[in-house]
């Protein structure tokens, strides 16, 4: 008999089988009797005793092997399957030498031999590889807690020539073409085909050699996946000419494949659209939308970090922003690397094909806006060390040095450091997944929109299918050198008319990045969020100035480094000790008002100009930070009211737009009615909701403590990637409920980076939002899970994938 696991699940390799058991030295001959093979007889018995030995035994399987290869190489075989009987009696008594010496006894009774098989299939359930495995594939014990032990009847695939073994998948698990994929072995046994003992033929082959067992073995193949509804991997042996199926299980299939499939099986009346939806997973999506290192190169990384955003790139070495947009700018691909970036640095890091950094986690800055803006990004790549003086990272341990424009290669996948030009793949849309996320379109309730910030991510967004922007926000169009200038003077100056008169500078060069975006996303709705960041994050560094007021003085240059020193002062008096929870959002708006107003004036100097031009314009101008509903009027009546004003007196018509806010403190969702008084619609800010509920901020949590809570089980999960909805969640679903006693209608939804996140994404389908707001490269995924969740509110049950 053969004894086999059966785990709930399917864990290809993971789990231990025991062939051609209940054989001894008397049974043997029986055996080899009714097979009318004697050497098929003792090559079964040598089997065994390998197997036996190592899986229930736990004798190093190197002992068997070293035996095994002398013998050969005595007889001159150069495959198993060329040793003669005598080589085989050999190798079966050298063998049982072994387990005698290292076990103690040979275990000849066949019922002992199953007892002792039976418990090892069970232990093998706790085994490294396969605990590892089922972290690795999130299987929890809701999922699967344990194995069954099948014990079945041998048919041997090692008698004579029209006898073999071989493994299929019923459609090919990579590219998912409707067809067997697969090899066999003839006169071969069990593990022979992936142990890689010989060659294996394609089983195309076998359909030159015997087309009716072809037939048997097509047919039957496809009767199963009918069955099942899903490709099956399937191990089968021909004894003799007749074909036996062992084995199938659930096929573990490639991402394009998984699409394809899925597809292809509604089309021919195998699963429902909301089967195949439940088939595939957000990962797959993911995987489908990123350029890949191409398998075939074999070359070893010379570091690792943490795989934080997507895909795998290849470019020249550069170790600032600056450089990075100096370098893009002559027509260079570059990878910035960093220790860790910044906000300073995201001019950098769109210039940059890919993103290193040796410090960080999976929410840092450099992990966040890399997803954001579609980057491949390895972070916390902790085996690099920087040297920005030299312009050069080193390799620990290693005589690696890497130089100011030299390649590497990162990809986002492993987390893997490469380094000169590895080949990747550039992926393809397929058919079958805009088919498929039109299907999803059809189920989901949730509404899924995009962050982007510039007409190319807009662009991108929609032709992913987001059905508007959630958050446009604003801070970046002050950040271009020629601006960057000009707010200054307006952060700088105390006196209000030369503010607004630096401001009136700005209006027309950021209505004019309005227009391109609102014409990106004519008819859909776009809701931009005003000036954001706390304000000295626009100046000059402390450290900086006092070096620049030094090196004049020892110039001699006085009087210049007196208007420095002025500089200094306002910059001392800006800077804060805590910038996040400081002077930022509307409190910048209440304090200076006529920063507002001027967002305010380009944006309904957008709308208005594209409106008379024909086009549909959904603008909506939304206040971040708000903690009181005092606030909010304040800005709506001394900023947007005053703007708005102003701009349909100069067009000469109504310009419609939508006032709302921000829900990223928890005051506000505590004060969530007051505030619907005022706003028209919510966006939860969910990043910042979470480290004020938490007290800890991302960048510090992730860089020193979290690992450890993670490690420690204090926290589950990182509530910065999945929203936690035991805090954060029971604050939002109580800003939800009493938003909507006062506003029936208020439209609510969420703009932060958990707006990608499936899990958080079925919560916000939970308590009733009315859209989620993901990157552009996360569109895709969010159409998906959406459709996951109205589909697990009706019942389904998500697949095993």
């Amino acid at each position: 008999v053969s004894v086999r696991s059966g785990a709930p699940v399917s864990m290809p390799g993971m789990m231990d089988t025991v062939l051609n058991l209940g054989i001894n030295d008397t049974i043997v001959n029986g055996l080899a009797k009714q097979m009318r093979d004697e050497r098929a007889a003792y090559d079964a018995y040598r089997r065994f005793l390998q197997m036996f030995g190592k899986i229930v035994l736990g004798i190093d399987e190197k002992l068997f092997n070293e035996v095994f290869e002398e013998v050969k190489s005595k007889y001159g075989a150069k495959y198993d399957a060329e040793l003669n009987v005598e080589a085989l009696k050999e190798i079966v008594d050298k063998f049982k030498d072994i387990i005698k010496r290292e076990y103690g006894e040979i275990i000849d009774d066949p019922w002992k031999q199953l007892e002792l098989a039976i418990k090892a299939v069970f232990k093998s359930w706790n085994s490294p590889r396969a605990v590892f495995y089922r972290k690795a594939n999130n299987i929890t014990p809701d999922i699967a807690d344990g194995t069954a032990v099948c014990i079945v009847a041998m048919v041997f695939g090692n008698i004579g020539e029209m006898s073999g073994t071989g493994v299929i998948f019923s459609r090919n698990p990579a590219t998912g073409e409707n067809e067997l994929y697969g090899e066999f072995l003839e006169t071969a046994q069990g593990e022979d085909v992936v142990a890689g003992i010989r060659t294996p033929k394609p089983i195309a082959e076998l359909k030159k050699i015997n087309p009716k067992l072809y037939k048997e073995l097509y047919d039957g193949a496809k009767l199963l996946e009918r069955i099942k509804k899903e490709v099956q991997d399937i191990e089968f042996t021909i004894e003799r000419g007749k074909l036996y199926f062992l084995q199938t299980r659930n096929g573990k299939l490639g991402p394009i494949a998984r699409v394809k499939t899925v597809v292809d099986m509604v089309r021919e009346g195998i699963l429902s659209k909301e089967e195949a939806l439940l088939r595939v997973s957000p990962n797959h999506i993911i995987q489908l939308l990123y350029p890949r290192i191409d398998t075939s190169i074999k070359i070893s990384p010379i570091a690792t970090g943490l795989a934080s955003s997507p895909g795998a790139v290849s470019g020249m070495v550069v170790f600032s922003a600056d450089d990075a947009v100096d370098w893009s700018r002559k027509g260079y691909k570059v990878i910035l690397v960093r220790e860790e970036t910044k906000p300073d640095d995201v001019h950098g890091m769109y210039a940059s094909v890919g993103i290193l950094t040796s410090r960080g986690g999976m929410t840092s800055h450099a992990a966040v806006v890399a997803r954001a803006i579609g980057k491949p990004c390895v972070v916390g790549c902790e085996d690099i060390v920087i040297n920005y003086d030299n312009k050069t990272f080193t390799v620990k341990g290693k005589n690696i040095v890497v130089k100011e424009g030299d390649y590497i290669t990162i990809d986002g996948f492993s987390g893997n450091v490469y380094l000169g030009v590895i080949p990747t793949v550039e992926p393809k849309i397929l058919p079958e997944l805009e088919e498929l996320l039109s299907w999803a379109d059809e189920f989901r309730r949730l509404g899924v929109r995009a962050n982007a910030d510039t007409p190319e991510d807009a662009e991108i967004a929609r032709k992913f299918g987001a059905e508007g922007i959630g958050l446009l926000r604003t801070e970046r169009m002050f950040r271009a050198p020629e601006r960057l200038e000009v707010f200054r003077n307006v952060i700088l100056s105390s006196d209000f008319e030369e503010r607004k008169k630096n401001l009136e500078k700005l209006v027309p060069l950021l209505k004019n990045d309005f227009i391109e975006i609102l014409k990106v996303m004519n008819g859909l709705p776009v809701i931009i969020r005003l000036f954001d960041p706390p304000l000295h994050e626009f100046l000059p560094k402390e450290s900086e100035l006092m070096s620049e007021i030094m090196d004049l003085k020892f110039k001699g240059k006085f009087e210049e480094a007196a208007e420095k020193e002025k500089l200094l002062k306002r910059v001392s008096v800006l800077t804060e000790s805590n910038p996040m929870m400081g002077h930022r959002g509307v409190r910048v708006g209440v304090v200076y008002p006529e920063i507002y107003m001027a967002q305010a004036k380009a944006i309904l100097e957008a709308t208005a100009e594209l409106i008379i031009k024909g086009y549909d314009i959904k603008t909506s101008i939304m206040i971040p930070q708000v903690s009181d509903v005092k606030e909010l009027i304040y800005v709506k009546e001394h900023a947007i009211d005053v703007a708005r004003r102003e701009v349909e007196a100069k067009y000469g018509i109504k310009v419609p737009f939508k006032f709302g806010t921000m829900i990223e403190v928890v005051r506000a969702c505590l004060t969530a009615d007051e505030i619907a008084s005022v706003a028209e619609f919510f966006s939860f800010g969910t990043n910042d909701l979470t480290q004020a509920t938490y007290t800890f901020s991302r960048d510090d949590a992730e860089a020193k403590f979290l690992p450890k809570y993670l490690e420690l089980k204090i926290l589950e999960f990182n509530p910065f990637e999945t929203i936690d909805v035991k805090g954060v969640g029971k604050l939002m679903k109580m800003c939800v409920e009493e938003a909507r006693k006062v506003r029936k209608d208020i439209e609510i939804g969420i703009c932060g980076e958990h707006g990608g996140d499936p899990k958080s994404i079925e919560f916000c389908h939970k308590i009733g939002l009315d859209y989620v707001s993901a990157s552009p490269y996360r569109i895709l995924v969010a159409r998906l899970a959406a459709a996951h969740a109205a589909l697990k509110e009706k019942g389904f049950k998500l697949s095993e994938y």
